[in-house]
């Protein structure tokens, strides 16, 4: 059997990257190691969520790289968490705590190139990604 050559395959390409992957990393690694995959055209899928403040990064880094990187038309985002609405206080007050200790492990983060991905859908319970 021979070598797969990357280049000519064509398709979706997903990366699922588990928390504890970044945790340890700063804002910036962070922001380059999630920018070179959606670069390379993969979808990321980050088990927990960024901190604000990277988002923010993320989302400043991408507006900056739009004009300058040929092809390249930006990120879409989307965050999917527990709904915790109709949860008795004992149990916010738990996963409050538990977010506070191991981070927010429990939401999902979807980051793939707007070239990509068309439209994101998004309701608290689930993502669509219409892909184009």
């Amino acid at each position: 059997m021979g070598k797969i050559d990357n280049s000519k395959i064509k398709g979706l390409r997903i990366h699922v990257m588990p928390y504890s992957e970044v945790k340890d990393m700063g804002i910036s690694e962070r922001v380059r190691k999630i920018l070179s995959l959606i670069l390379g055209n993969k979808i990321v899928i980050l088990h927990g969520r960024l901190r604000p403040e990277e988002e923010a990064r993320l989302i400043e880094d991408t507006m900056a790289m739009v004009d300058h990187i040929k092809n390249f038309k930006g990120i879409e985002l989307a965050v999917i968490e527990p709904d915790m609405r109709g949860e008795s206080m004992f149990m916010k007050m738990k996963y409050g705590i538990a977010k506070s200790l191991v981070g927010d492990s429990s939401a999902l983060t979807v980051i793939g190139p707007a070239s990509i991905i068309k439209e994101i859908k998004k309701d608290p319970r689930k993502i669509e990604l219409l892909l184009s």
